[in-house]
């Protein structure tokens, strides 16, 4: 058995590794952060991303870079069976639109841009009223009337996660319109 002292730490890149065998090849060290490498594998796109819907695979993504890229009002980039990851981009004056989901909660973050979240029990009674920006989040319980209303010059740029997911895997909707024509 080793002591401590004949083990040593070794960096690979910027992220310092623990080496207990004291390989000279850090490709070990690859496989214990990132594991195997599978060229087929499609769940971690370089960007500019893809943005299409990649549930229920295992997925990873810069999810900032992801929701500043997509221009469409909603975009489903993940789909399971508990758990939906969308994008969203609000225009300037624009909202979200008034809507409560009586059995999903959900939560919003916003990357770029500014607005007014109002929250309610009641449809004409939206009596939580915060102003959001850039790297604020929004948790809306289920069975609460909500609205996002973009107050800024520039486009909302935001992700949501509903639980479960609140629409049909593969959704995307190019603008508000759209989203209202075909609303589930």
């Amino acid at each position: 058995m080793y002591s401590n002292h004949y083990l040593k730490w070794q960096n690979y890149g910027h992220i310092p590794i623990y080496n207990p065998y004291n390989y000279p090849d850090p490709w070990w060290t690859y496989m214990l952060i990132y594991g195997p490498v599978n060229p087929d594998y499609t769940g971690c796109p370089d960007y500019p991303y893809r943005l299409k819907d990649y549930g229920p695979n295992p997925f990873t993504i810069n999810i900032e870079k992801a929701s500043l890229q997509n221009n469409n009002f909603r975009t489903a980039l993940w789909t399971g069976d508990h758990l939906q990851l969308t994008l969203m981009s609000i225009g300037v004056g624009q909202d979200i639109g008034l809507e409560m989901h009586s059995d999903v909660d959900q939560f919003i973050r916003i990357e770029q841009g500014q607005g007014l979240v109002m929250m309610g029990k009641h449809k004409d009674r939206l009596d939580y009223r915060r102003k959001v920006s850039k790297d604020y989040a929004i948790f809306i319980p289920a069975g609460v009337w909500h609205n996002l209303v973009n107050t800024g010059r520039v486009p909302i740029k935001l992700y949501s996660i509903y639980a479960p997911p609140e629409h049909p895997h593969g959704t995307v909707h190019r603008t508000k319109e759209e989203a209202d024509h075909n609303h589930y």
